[in-house]
Order: C-alpha cells, then structure tokens, then sequence
C-alpha cells in the first residue's frame, strides 16, 4: 500500500518559515519525481516546486522562486519544502506527489494535504 504522509504545517505571521516533511512508503522512492502543490480556497491546485528522483534537478513557481527549497532524502524515503519569508497569498492546503514514467504511463500518488495558513 503506497501512503505519501505531510507533515510540518501550521499557523505562522507573515515573514515567517515552515519546513513541510512528504515521508513516503511502499513505493521504490528513489525512483520518483517528488512534487508539492498547493490549492488555495476556490482557486486550482498548481505546482510549486518539483526535484528529480536523484535530487540534482529542481524546479519552482515564480511566486515562491527564492524563498522556498525544496529538498529531498532518499535514504528516509522523504521530501522536505522549506518555506521562508512567508506571505499571506501563500496560505493553502499543501500536497506532496510522487510521479514516475511507466511503459503504461504515469504511475503517481498523492498525499492528503497539509494547511498551511500565513496571518497575522
């Protein structure tokens, strides 16, 4: 059974930092993509920032380009999103995905979401 469990959200002021955690099992983890997405009340889900299976590839949305990291450990089967200089707008429910390229297609999974809520 493939479970993708976030940890590490919360209420923080804006100006603040979170480190979201994604711990993955039951799934080969080193061989998967790892992606975070967010969805804010009434709005889609979009991407945030994604890191190949072996780490050494990272990509971001503009909106968080140079205040969020995201990082993985292949050896703890977990994916980390540091977020710093936190802004109200980034407030949402945060969701970790695991994606991977098959001969049948993509092979994927989500987590069930952490809220991240950025007030003061």
């Amino acid at each position: 059974q493939v479970q993708l469990v976030e940890s590490g959200g919360g209420l923080v002021q804006p100006g603040g930092s979170l480190r979201l955690s994604c711990a993955a099992s039951g799934i080969t983890f080193s061989t998967y993509a790892m992606r975070w997405y967010r969805q804010a009340p009434g709005e889609e889900r979009e991407l945030v920032a994604g890191i190949s299976s072996a780490g050494s590839n990272t990509n971001y949305a503009d909106s968080v380009k140079g205040r969020f990291t995201i990082s993985r450990d292949n050896a703890k089967n977990t994916v980390y999103l540091q977020m710093n200089s936190l802004k109200p707008e980034d407030t949402a429910v945060y969701f970790c995905n695991a994606a991977k390229g098959t001969a049948w297609g993509i092979d994927q999974y989500w987590g069930q979401g952490t809220q991240v809520t950025v007030s003061s």
